[in-house]
């Protein structure tokens, strides 16, 4: 059965929004109406802003790969970096030196901000950190800016990292999974506005890196790691 018009739109226009954008969404309703009372000019300018947040905050469904040795993306974005023999953020107070391979995925304002957790397991640690808010894609916003981390152990035993960063524009970072929780892959767990980054940590030489620096992954969905690959790391060619 081939796929209609109506269904096209309603997957990539009819999105409904995630919790956190509906006081943004109500409130520019609100001032759309009241402002074309007072002049047409306004009263775009507030539409256009209601619809932008109606975009923004979008939740759209994702298909998960279902595999324990997977490693997902946290967020929809580019990969800006995969950085080898690097620790956990040090506001996790790990005691064993383990290295980590870690993969970064920058949102720009036009992606989806809703993140997801990349394994199943338990969330064994979550630790908010204040900071800057520099600019997501560089480097040292992991160590720099206002964050969120979360530690979670597989079944298996190993030791996932992921964490919410927030960027040059976005000032609130906002997540429901707690300490004790259990998490499972691609599940929804919170969301940063207006702009961020999000890095997820892998033990060194446990995966290689199924992504390169320059890619668009999608989160919930796009495998980053893949514990029983082992092999060389890929590499990217622009077409």
């Amino acid at each position: 059965m081939g796929v209609s018009l109506f269904d096209t739109i309603k997957k990539t226009v009819l999105v409904p929004p995630h919790p956190a954008g509906i006081p943004f969404i109500g409130g520019g309703l609100v001032a759309t109406l009241v402002l074309f009372l007072v002049a047409d000019f306004l009263g775009i300018l507030a539409l256009t802003f209601t619809l932008f947040c109606l975009y923004f905050f979008r939740d759209p469904d994702r298909v998960v790969p279902q595999k324990d040795s997977l490693v997902l993306s946290g967020g929809d974005g580019v990969i800006s970096h995969i950085v080898d023999n690097v620790s956990l953020p040090k506001e996790l107070e790990c005691d064993d030196e383990e290295k980590y391979m870690r993969i970064s995925t920058f949102l720009s304002v036009l992606d989806v901000h809703v993140n997801r957790l990349p394994v199943s397991g338990k969330i064994i640690k979550k630790v908010y950190t204040p900071g800057k808010f520099l600019n997501a894609d560089l480097d040292k916003a992991s160590e720099d800016n206002e964050r969120c981390a979360y530690l979670i152990e597989t079944p298996t035993g190993k030791k996932i990292c992921v964490v919410q960063i927030a960027g040059l524009i976005a000032r609130r970072i906002l997540n429901d999974a707690k300490e004790g929780d259990e998490a499972v892959a691609g599940a929804r767990f919170g969301i940063i506005r207006f702009g961020s980054r999000v890095d997820v940590y892998i033990p060194q030489g446990e995966a290689a890196p199924l992504v390169v620096v320059g890619q668009r992954s999608i989160g919930g969905e796009t495998v980053l790691a893949d514990f029983e690959n082992t092999s060389d790391s890929r590499t990217g060619l622009v077409l």
